[in-house]
């Protein structure tokens, strides 16, 4: 596990260098999620309605706009080669680079979504709910736009073919997170939208760096 942790500290490392574009997506989460009551009007019952879906959507905005950068800048300096030449198994670096793109992009999401949910009108329940959600959906946007940067690596238009593979795939995590909240607002219970993302966190975690290093490895040849 030391190959794991060594690229998971350089990553972060990196990452904090850097921080200027994570501040980026972090402003566009926020702005996108307070543009919509200005558009939608303040009528509270509608605000309450539409909030989890908006800081949802906002949220898988984000995500997206930061993915490019998880395998680019390692692939433009050859880093990225070198790591697939290594000894190691190149399953555990890559996991380490996916985590450490979740701690640099999904977690503050997570830690600030609260605060966007209160302009909404939400109750500390529904609160509770919509950043226990994220905590749970956003590893999995991290790990399937995690194929997505791989594969379109170091095509024309990378940017714009990603959106294209991945936001398809992102619609059933948008629909369980923003459901575990209208749930938990209309006091119903929320284990079944939960169990369904965790199975997800689980099963991206099984499959998805093996076919990331399919991936980067198609891109280096």
């Amino acid at each position: 596990m030391k190959s794991f942790f060594a690229v998971l500290h350089r990553d972060l490392l990196l990452a904090w260098r850097s921080r200027a574009d994570l501040l980026i997506a972090l402003a566009f989460f926020v702005i996108v999620a307070s543009l919509f009551p200005f558009g939608v009007g303040a009528e509270p019952n509608q605000l309450r309605a539409i909030g989890p879906g908006v800081v949802w959507v906002a949220a898988l905005l984000a995500s997206l706009l930061a993915l490019p950068r998880m395998f680019s800048q390692d692939h433009d300096s050859g880093v990225l080669e070198q790591l697939l030449l290594s000894p190691e198994p190149a399953v555990l670096w890559v996991a380490a680079k996916i985590a450490a793109h979740w701690l640099a992009t999904g977690l503050p999401l997570v830690l600030i979504s609260p605060l966007l949910g209160l302009m909404y009108g939400l109750d500390g329940a529904s609160l509770a709910v919509l950043a226990a959600s994220l905590a749970l959906g956003t590893p999995i946007l991290s790990l399937v736009g995690a194929i997505g940067a791989a594969l379109t690596l170091g095509l024309r238009g990378a940017g714009s073919l990603l959106a294209l593979l991945v936001l398809p795939l992102f619609v059933p995590v948008l629909v369980f997170g923003a459901g575990a909240v209208d749930a938990a607002s209309a006091g119903m219970g929320v284990s079944a939208q939960f169990s369904l993302l965790g199975a997800g966190v689980l099963g991206a975690v099984a499959l998805v760096p093996w076919a990331c290093v399919a991936a980067l490895r198609l891109a280096c040849e």
